[in-house]
């Protein structure tokens, strides 16, 4: 666990942001393996930069109005000062997606083919950027209350929080829980799914891991039913992504009945 990796002179290189980069630069060169053989694959380079922006905004903008808005209403001249810390994945897989959609509306592409074709990648290249929460020591679970747990070093935000106390490994499991959903989804390549059907069933299985661990954050204020701003996102994604995975398959089932014998 490691927030500054070393330093030459006053330059600090920072873990979370090399793992980052990393875990980009990852599922970027599968979603281009995975694409070969399709009209997407020379689009996957031009589309990177459409999805690093739309990441970025997307990103801040939940931290800010959904996992934050308590702090940042009291400090509206930080809203914009990302450099300082604050983003939020869900965030970043929205703006992403939708910066996907204005590509592919852009250039006559189909979404849900594309968006099919990324959803391994980018399950991926979350599970590596769950090191990067670790060594940076953010994204951290609550007290577990026994001697099982994390005990953060000082400098880290979760030392800020708690102090030498065992912390619930939330990012660690996060991290290999999102492994196995990509095991799933490269599984779920060889069965024939409707168009978007390999992308929607990555929003579920990932919707309810993050669901499922935000019992165990302790970053995260909570609102209604008690729920943090990550799991009534996860269940948004999760009722919308049924409900079009539903839609899909009836309406694959019914085109296919209408074909002629």
């Amino acid at each position: 666990m490691r927030v500054i990796l070393f330093e030459i002179g006053g330059f600090s290189l920072r873990s979370y942001g090399v793992v980052v980069g990393l875990a980009v630069l990852l599922a970027v060169g599968v979603a281009y393996f995975l694409a070969r053989g399709t009209q997407y694959q020379k689009h996957i380079y031009n589309l990177v930069f459409y999805v690093l922006i739309g990441a970025i905004l997307g990103a801040r903008i939940w931290h800010v109005f959904f996992f934050q808005w308590g702090y940042y209403s009291q400090h509206p001249s930080e809203i914009f000062a990302i450099w300082n810390g604050g983003i939020s994945i869900l965030g970043a897989i929205v703006g992403g997606f939708a910066a996907t959609a204005i590509y592919t509306r852009r250039n006559q592409l189909s979404f849900w083919e594309l968006a099919d074709i990324l959803a391994p990648a980018v399950i991926l290249g979350q599970a590596v950027g769950r090191i990067a929460c670790f060594l940076n020591g953010d994204a951290f679970g609550a007290p577990t209350g026994t001697g099982f747990g994390i005990v953060y070093p000082e400098g880290t935000m979760a030392f800020d929080r708690y102090g030498a106390v065992p912390l619930w490994p939330a990012e660690i499991w996060e991290g290999q829980l999102d492994l196995i959903v990509f095991g799933v989804l490269m599984a779920l390549k060889n069965i024939k799914l409707p168009v978007g059907g390999l992308f929607l069933s990555y929003n579920m299985m990932y919707a309810l891991v993050r669901f499922s661990l935000e019992f165990l954050r302790g970053d995260s204020p909570r609102y209604a039913l008690e729920w943090t701003a990550g799991q009534w996102t996860s269940a948004s994604i999760f009722l919308i992504s049924a409900t079009l995975m539903v839609y899909f398959f009836f309406k694959r089932n019914h085109e296919t009945k209408a074909i002629p014998m």
